[in-house]
């Protein structure tokens, strides 16, 4: 973290600060600033990687915001995906603004507030595009653009320096699932007057062409419901309204009942519909306890775990271990999603499960079942056509995707009358704005703060070494040896704590409670489940977190240590 002071905003400079998704992707979010006013936009998270143990959500240092303090004046959405709003419950409590998004995202919003206890209803004010609001000196304007789910603005930010435009995530659909086509219009009218900058996603810059509109994975899955004779598993991004929509159009066309199954996308599928975004005709829509009462080759079945996440509804229905869906010799699994970095061993042992099962398994690799959400070079280089901004920032991607955005920025607006000024900023980074023109001055503090569900701790090296060792109400160590040959355990398991604080007189209690609770996870688990590591590990370390809480009242960091003997 860079530990410099923040800065105040200067006279009459536009400053604008990007406090995360500036070489990475995820935990989005920007300052804008103008003497006594700041307005944010975003405020997302990041997932993190196996090895950042304890940890749930990544979001960026706030330490920019708190010292603006009661400067801050307004939270501003772009859209609904986690990577733009999954900060939103963390940022609220630091300043008293408004938070502006368009219903679709401020409905996927309130569940989030809701579970943290923050009652903010009165401070979310929805918008629709082509509406403008005036914050202090900044007039912003929502601009409807085409992205993987319903309700997606760019954002044109007025100030007395001139226009920035912050293209938020975005792809030119020009079939959009819903209608709501991208506002080309408005972007070129806006380049027409002048913009002073723009902002934007660079997270596909490195794909050649046009990304494909939605309606483009029809075809792969008319043919997948014809050939299915059992029934059609499709995993997805919960917020992928669109397809959702799609498949829900193609099971009333060949007469299938559709189930969503896993939380977060019933929960989505339930808020789309009351807001009319997601129709499902009468009759369809069934509960997924009631998909064993219906033929397989009548069902269709949406859920979550493409990623392969250990308690996600597809890891579970692939080992048998959902409550309601199992899996048949003539179902077919169909992954509708991209894989994440880092997820491809938990995709391919879900897959290995699958197969097991007997039932076929589908990917994006195979038929053309999934579509980006992102515009690729050509749509980002129309977008800079358009727009043709003074200066440009390239946001949203890795380094890499930044510097190769700057690249073709800078060959799309070569023969323009003014050349294009290129602003390759970081994380950090005050991007100034005034009458001698636009430069990158110093930095503010900057970094990453991890949360886990009982308290919040800001990383560093020093830092994320102490999580991997003691978390703050300690660490346990269950070491578990399992027959390779049977399944079974072998001999007791061994608990070793750290930092992890009881009664002297019932910490031996504890420990063999906590080793029954091991042997009785175990004993209850079938074959394939001890014999897949991580999902042993992640099962036994769910059932010993809630013992810990349930007996002690605090939730040390366990770490089951799983060995085939």
């Amino acid at each position: 973290m860079n530990q410099s002071a923040v800065p105040d905003v200067s006279p009459a400079t536009l400053e604008v600060v990007p406090l995360g998704g500036l070489g990475e992707f995820g935990m989005n979010m920007m300052a804008v600033s103008w003497e006594d006013t700041t307005i944010l936009v975003d405020a997302g998270v990041m997932f993190p990687d196996p090895d950042q143990l304890g940890v749930d959500l990544i979001i960026p240092d706030l330490t920019f915001v708190e010292a603006r303090g009661s400067k801050v004046k307004a939270l501003l959405l772009t859209h609904g995906h986690e990577d733009h709003i999954g900060g939103v419950p963390h940022v609220l409590p630091l300043f008293d603004g408004p938070v502006y998004g368009t219903p679709f995202t401020l409905a996927l919003l309130q569940p989030k507030l809701e579970e943290h206890d923050i009652d903010a209803r009165d401070r979310l004010k929805p918008v629709q595009p082509r509406d403008t609001v005036t914050i202090g000196p900044f007039t912003v304007e929502f601009i409807r653009v085409t992205h993987s789910m319903p309700d997606c603005v760019a954002l044109a930010i007025t100030s007395p320096a001139g226009t920035i435009i912050h293209t938020g995530d975005f792809k030119i659909d020009q079939t959009p699932i819903d209608s709501q086509h991208f506002d080309l219009h408005r972007f070129a009218e806006l380049g027409a007057r002048g913009v002073l900058a723009l902002f934007a996603d660079s997270t596909n810059i490195d794909r050649p062409g046009f990304t494909g509109p939605e309606i483009d994975v029809i075809e792969a899955f008319e043919e997948l419901f014809t050939s299915t004779h059992g029934k059609l598993v499709v995993a997805m991004f919960s917020s992928s309204i669109y397809r959702m929509q799609v498949l829900v159009d193609l099971a009333a066309q060949f007469e299938r009942k559709v189930a969503f199954v896993g939380r977060s996308l019933v929960q989505n599928s339930e808020i789309a519909q009351r807001l009319g975004f997601l129709r499902v005709p009468s009759g369809t829509q069934i509960r997924d306890s009631d998909v064993q009462n219906y033929a397989a080759q009548d069902v269709l079945c949406i859920t979550t775990g493409s990623q392969g996440e250990p308690q996600a509804a597809l890891p579970r229905i692939a080992i048998d271990d959902h409550r309601h869906v199992r899996l048949g010799p003539d179902d077919t699994v169909v992954l509708s999603a991209r894989a994440i970095p880092g997820n491809d061993k938990a995709i391919a042992r879900t897959m290995s499960h699958i197969a097991r099962r007997g039932a076929d398994v589908v990917t994006a690799d195979m038929k053309h079942v999934h579509v980006s959400g992102h515009g690729s070079a050509e749509e980002l280089k129309l977008m800079i056509s358009l727009v043709r901004p003074r200066y440009f920032v390239p946001i949203h991607g890795e380094y890499r995707q930044l510097s190769q955005h700057a690249r073709v920025a800078k060959r799309v607006m070569s023969g323009a009358e003014r050349t294009l000024q290129v602003l390759l900023a970081e994380d950090g980074d005050v991007i100034q704005f005034d009458a001698e023109g636009g430069r990158i001055g110093e930095k503010v503090p900057t970094g990453r703060v991890l949360i886990d569900v009982t308290r919040v701790g800001e990383i560093g090296d020093e830092v994320l070494r102490d999580r991997r060792h003691i978390a703050a109400d300690g660490l346990v160590i269950a070491v578990v040896a399992i027959s390779r040959a049977t399944g079974s355990l072998v001999g007791e398991p061994e608990l070793v704590s750290r930092g992890f604080v009881v009664d002297a007189g019932t910490g031996d209690v504890l420990f063999k409670e906590a080793a029954m609770v091991i042997g009785e996870s175990i004993a209850g688990s079938s074959v394939e489940e001890r014999a897949d590591q991580g999902l042993m590990t992640e099962k036994l370390r769910v059932e010993l977190r809630r013992f810990f809480k349930k007996r002690s009242g605090r939730r040390p960091l366990v770490l089951p240590v799983v060995m085939e003997v």
